[in-house]
């Protein structure tokens, strides 16, 4: 057995001997608390009201996030050197796998160039969006603490992808560009036509309304994937951090429930925050190469 492992049974061994411990001590039966809802961490209070506009902390998160695709587009193009430094370096592999993996891999190189742009903007716009959920801000106006006499909105995790209106309103544009462009260059009997399988015969009649609504559930499929990925995720990790312990009553419950939402919190931040990003931007270029291919 090696040491490594050792270790490992030895931390797993003295966790556990401590969450028995505090069940013997305190017990499995506690004050439900019925007042804290988990889904309030979510609610949008408006903060300010222009008209029929309102600003809330979604609004704000999405703000950031164009904030740093701006920036970092401009980086991009104005901060580049022959011999890069470890930040271009970063920003150089990120260029590389929006224009070859994501855009260049799912389109011909003409289009690929007029399009990168936007399929770039977008990974950038999610991934930033999705980033800024998993720092703690202080954007939940639901609950405040006091600094020097002035009401300061309590630090939560919140991302603007977890509402579904964000993912459905990005899922409607890339809607609207790949039909749109499919129409360009087809034609608009040409682009529906393409859209059905060639050599059904017959069975054109029951194929062709599956196809089209197949092609409106690409709306669905984009915003849902993203939306319930990140609320989900955001929602594991309240739950972990302390909400299920205040829920259920039992204070001793985030001993156990604490480090699986800290490992939660890593893997949402470390591996599906860019995830999910890059799956919606590559299925966007899937989406434009297919409506414009001549087959």
């Amino acid at each position: 057995m090696s040491k490594t492992t050792k270790l490992l049974l030895a931390i797993g061994g003295f966790y556990l001997g401590i969450l028995i411990l505090l069940v013997v001590l305190f017990g499995v039966h506690g004050q439900k608390n019925t007042e804290f809802q988990i889904q309030n961490e979510f609610k949008l209070t408006n903060w300010v009201k222009l008209g029929p506009f309102s600003i809330n902390r979604a609004v704000v998160y999405l703000f950031l996030a164009a904030v740093l695709t701006i920036v970092t587009m401009v980086y991009i193009a104005r901060r580049m050197q022959a011999k890069p430094n470890r930040v271009q370096t970063a920003v150089e592999t990120i260029y590389a796998l929006m224009r070859e993996n994501i855009t260049r891999g799912n389109m011909d190189d003409a289009m690929a160039a007029r399009w990168f742009p936007f399929i770039g903007a977008l990974f950038l716009f999610i991934w930033f969006s999705n980033l800024i959920g998993y720092l703690p801000l202080p954007t939940n106006s639901e609950e405040t603490f006091n600094l020097f006499g002035a009401h300061i909105p309590s630090f939560a995790l919140y991302a603007a992808t977890a509402n579904v209106s964000v993912p459905l309103i990005l899922a409607v544009v890339v809607f609207i560009a790949f039909n749109s462009e499919g129409i360009k260059i087809h034609g608009f009997r040409g682009y529906v036509k393409s859209l059905i399988p060639q050599g059904v015969g017959k069975m054109v009649i029951l194929i062709a309304p599956l196809e089209i609504i197949s092609t409106f559930m690409r709306l669905i499929s984009l915003t849902i994937r993203l939306f319930a990925n990140i609320l989900a995720g955001h929602m594991i990790i309240l739950f972990m951090a302390g909400g299920l312990g205040v829920i259920l009553g039992l204070a001793w419950l985030g001993w156990f429930s604490f480090p699986i939402g800290v490992a939660v919190y890593m893997f949402e931040l470390g591996l599906i925050a860019t995830l999910q990003a890059f799956i919606f931007a590559t299925l966007s270029a899937i989406y434009l190469g297919g409506a414009t291919s001549s087959h």
